[in-house]
């Protein structure tokens, strides 16, 4: 089985939205919440979906997965103080049918440009490895700062990637580490994978995408809005061209 963790349980303070938390933002008529969940309901060998949402809007997300016939949402539940908090209030919801060998993908719900490919790939390496992180070379020079003031230490490009989502795992992996981060005192790690990091673990990365933006600020959404304008107008420009071409 392949179930999928969404974790929609920000107030997207970084995007400056005060009243609508970034995930429940409409980009050209549909809330980047459902066009990041429809990545995983046409997703063939995705079985079911898990959410976990900030509990003040559940009521609302559950009005939204009906409206758009979500129909791989098994259950919703309430997120937690932070993002490793609300990934496993979903986990732990994913755990009460769950196999340790099935696979879980754990992905934000602000990744409305997810691709298929990506998703088939996450899925493959996780049954392969039990670890699966999609990650993008890093195309600008890094320097590292203590003070974020001055730096006299350069990072080598070549070595350097980031991380995206979804992130895959076997669910006796993930829970394991969650286990452990709990009776470590390890409570707010910025993502799975550095999770296991730090717990002594190797995960295995494969090549994302670069498209697969995570939509935080408001640079990122009007990126997005541009995104959707040109793919709804692209096809009639070309049209326009051939047709002045022609005459």
């Amino acid at each position: 089985m392949v179930s999928a963790v969404i974790f929609a349980g920000g107030v997207g303070a970084r995007m400056k939205s005060v009243e609508i938390p970034k995930q429940f933002l409409e980009v050209d008529g549909k809330p980047i919440i459902i066009r990041t969940l429809e990545n995983f309901q046409n997703h063939g060998e995705v079985d079911n979906i898990v959410i976990s949402c900030l509990e003040s809007w559940i009521d609302k997300l559950r009005g939204l997965v009906n409206k758009y016939n979500i129909t791989k949402v098994r259950s919703i539940v309430p997120g937690g103080t932070n993002g490793h908090g609300s990934i496993h209030n979903g986990l732990v919801e994913v755990n009460r049918e769950a196999l340790p060998d099935d696979i879980v993908l754990i992905c934000d719900g602000v990744r409305p440009l997810l691709s298929n490919d990506l998703i088939s790939n996450c899925i493959k390496t996780a049954k392969a490895h039990e670890t699966a992180v999609p990650v993008t070379p890093s195309i600008d020079s890094v320097l590292e700062s203590q003070d974020g003031e001055t730096c006299n230490h350069s990072l080598p490009r070549g070595e350097m990637f980031i991380t995206q989502a979804p992130q895959g795992y076997t669910m006796r992996k993930i829970m394991w580490a969650h286990d452990e981060a709990a009776r470590r005192g390890i409570t707010n790690p910025i993502s799975s994978s550095e999770l296991l990091i730090e717990l002594g673990e190797k995960v295995n990365i494969f090549i994302g995408d670069r498209d697969n933006i995570k939509v935080t600020t408001p640079e990122d959404l009007r990126f997005l809005r541009a995104y959707y304008y040109y793919g709804r107008y692209r096809h009639f420009a070309k049209e326009e061209l051939e047709y002045g071409l022609q005459y």
